[in-house]
């Protein structure tokens, strides 16, 4: 099967790149950049010198479509929209990495985007792209939403207890860390090397963008509204990210039965692990890899209940999630080309 990638530049592009180099059952026929139009792979990825030589062309949905079955877009927000739906329209499947097509309201959008969302009838067709709740529904999608980088990690710490109906969403707190290739590859103050390492900060506190996302899913599971609060943290690291999630149950649960809840909700899930006691979730233990891992805690005095959920940023809340959707809507093995161990050190 052919495969492009429409914005190949960007980290999770490049990250895309990688991966899709490796799998067996397709090929790479498209990939596009604005920044770089002309310039070989390599000048601009200089670790694929002599491995992948293509060059960079201008977006052209005459071209994707001639040359490809299955896009990737991945374009920065409000750049996606009006991309995506011209290659829908002309039957070319889509899985896009932004988040342009996650909300199903295009009012949220527009508050939590500050952009008027251009293509809102897209919005009821796309598939939310988190395989450990809707891989039915993405075998047979066209276009595909794959889910935010935090959103992955939370609602894979949370869908389990979501599912039953058993958190008091009031209680719920997310304290989350991500590394810095999170923010992309366009240079920032924030992130220059001086201003970020030896350096810890939350960020847009109570306002990030991926919390109606969060809201939206969660809602879904769980049958009912729900608002709870977010806290990001930027970290001097370049990926991973470590979500600790503080909840009260909504009846009294022992350590076990939380376990027991989550390895039954996961069992046909190749790329989440539970970690048994004394195990710790740590950011390395899924660096590089397509994993999610999960630690599972009561806190015997209060009650509470601690999910800890680490990620690689750009492969689970990127990259490999948007392959391994690929693999489900081309009828391939899920796991193909995301069979790497994570890296440690």
């Amino acid at each position: 099967m052919r495969v492009g990638i429409i914005g190949v530049t960007g980290y999770t592009g490049s990250e895309l790149l990688r991966i899709i180099h490796a799998h067996d059952q397709v090929e790479l026929t498209y990939v596009t950049s604005h920044s770089f139009t002309g310039k070989k792979l390599s000048d601009v990825h200089p670790q694929y010198s002599g491995l992948v030589e293509m060059i960079c062309r201008p977006f052209s949905v005459e071209e994707a479509i001639e040359k490809t079955d299955l896009v990737f877009c991945a374009l920065p927000h409000g750049e996606a929209m009006h991309a995506v739906p011209m290659l829908a329209a002309a039957g070319v499947r889509v899985v896009d990495l932004s988040a342009d097509f996650r909300l199903c309201d295009a009012n949220l959008y527009q508050e939590w985007y500050n952009k008027e969302h251009c293509a809102p009838d897209y919005l009821g067709r796309a598939v939310y792209g988190l395989p450990e709740l809707y891989r039915e529904e993405i075998k047979n999608a066209s276009l595909v939403a794959n889910p935010g980088c935090y959103p992955t990690s939370v609602l894979l710490a949370l869908a389990p207890l979501a599912r039953r109906n058993l958190i008091r969403w009031e209680t719920l707190v997310v304290d989350a860390k991500s590394g810095t290739s999170g923010a992309g590859r366009t240079p920032s103050p924030v992130l220059h090397f001086p201003e970020c390492t030896e350096n810890f900060r939350a960020y847009r506190v109570a306002n990030h963008q991926h919390t109606p996302e969060m809201e939206q899913e969660l809602g879904r599971l769980a049958g009912e509204e729900i608002t709870f609060t977010f806290v990001p943290h930027l970290v001097p690291m370049i990926r991973g990210i470590l979500s600790t999630l503080y909840l009260q149950p909504k009846a009294n649960m022992e350590e076990d039965e939380l376990f027991n809840i989550y390895e039954e909700f996961y069992q046909s899930n190749p790329f989440v692990r539970i970690l048994p006691p004394p195990l710790m979730v740590e950011t390395k233990y899924v660096y590089g890899s397509n994993h999610c891992a999960l630690s599972l805690r009561k806190d015997k005095r209060t009650g509470r209940l601690i999910i800890l959920s680490a990620i690689d940023n750009l492969v689970k809340g990127a990259a490999g999630q948007a392959v391994q959707n690929m693999n489900l809507m081309l009828g391939f093995a899920e796991t193909k080309g995301l069979e790497m161990l994570p890296l440690r050190p």
